[in-house]
């Protein structure tokens, strides 16, 4: 989940097609994550599955979402998560016990005859994302030629590396701590654009990519890259769960008034693991700088989707064709920014 920022760093939203031509690093985790949320039965809230019971929400959001990317000219490179570091097992521990409240209350829901919006929103808070369906998401971007990465480590991390670099042009995740790990720039809402339904209402909205640059978001908020990874850990990151009674706002007053993380914790009851722990994880984090080439496999990807998850052939068999009419003519290298 990350640290929340949003009340306080606005973006600039921008059409789909402005990122024509750019390479972004994605955190996979977050997308698939989003997918299995979103993608459910409105009625039972329940995931979609083949006949064998294997989800496959995931797998649908990735297929379609990922061909739209590319019709947009966009390419994608999916950063998988590797192994955490050891104090992120606390924040762990404590999403896997909030996850096993939400499908009990789920069930809880069903069973009393909810109504379907309650059902709904206590099924996307049960969202699991097992080694299973990483596996089946890895070879689903095999089959369809599309590259990914697997981190050492936290998977934004990986993406804020091959950003600084010049590997890819951005970072995209619906996370802020892509920022604290010192990516230049970050996209959100890159999985969820399009049309949105808002819950009670009915209504729906346009959702557009959001650009955000750190250099703007440091200069907007006066702090450097260090200060705001010490307002991000007043707030709540991944491996620490914040200070009481400390948003966004107080924190960045705080850090901009006693402008070090040793002065700053002076002025607060710090809980967690140690802090300077923490930042040396965010500006130090392990990285690799593997990336391999893939190549789109049309018989593979129409054995996987079809044969063995049931996934409609006729529907398949369009993106079939159009993964095979954008991949790169003989002898091209294909026009790609950074």
């Amino acid at each position: 989940m990350g640290v929340q920022l949003g009340g306080v760093i606005k973006g600039e939203a921008m059409e789909l097609g402005r990122l024509s031509g750019k390479k972004l690093a994605v955190d996979a985790f977050n997308t698939l994550y989003q997918f299995l949320s979103i993608i459910r039965d409105r009625e039972t809230g329940a995931p979609l599955t083949d006949s064998k019971g294997r989800v496959t929400s995931h797998l649908s959001g990735l297929l379609y979402r990922t061909t739209k990317f590319l019709e947009a000219g966009i390419k994608p490179i999916y950063v998988f998560d590797g192994t955490p570091p050891a104090f992120k097992f606390a924040t762990a521990l404590e999403r896997r016990e909030t996850r096993a409240a939400a499908h009990a209350k789920w069930q809880a829901a069903i069973e009393e005859g909810a109504p379907a919006e309650e059902v709904l929103k206590a099924a996307k808070r049960s969202v699991r994302l097992t080694g299973e369906m990483v596996d089946s998401a890895k070879r689903l971007l095999d089959c369809m030629g599309v590259q990914w990465v697997q981190a050492p480590s936290e998977g934004e991390a990986q993406c804020a590396h091959m950003c600084i670099n010049g590997t890819v042009w951005a970072s995209a995740s619906q996370d802020w701590d892509s920022f604290l790990f010192g990516s230049p720039r970050l996209i959100r809402n890159l999985s969820v654009s399009g049309r949105k339904r808002l819950p009670k209402t009915g209504a729906y909205i346009d959702v557009n990519p959001e650009l955000l640059e750190l250099k703007n978001v440091l200069s907007a908020l006066n702090l450097t890259r260090e200060q705001l990874i010490t307002v991000g850990m007043l707030v709540g990151t991944d491996f620490n769960p914040g200070v009481k009674g400390y948003g966004p706002k107080k924190s960045i007053a705080l850090v901009q008034k006693e402008k070090t993380l040793e002065n700053v914790l002076a002025k607060v009851a710090w809980e967690g693991p140690p802090a300077q722990e923490i930042m040396d994880f965010f500006l130090h984090p392990p990285v690799s700088d593997e990336a391999e080439q893939k190549l789109l496999q049309p018989e593979k990807l129409r054995k996987m989707m079809v044969d063995e998850h049931e996934f409609s052939a006729e529907r398949i068999e369009k993106i079939v064709k159009t993964l095979e009419g954008l991949r790169p003519k003989a002898g091209s290298l294909g026009k790609w920014v950074k």
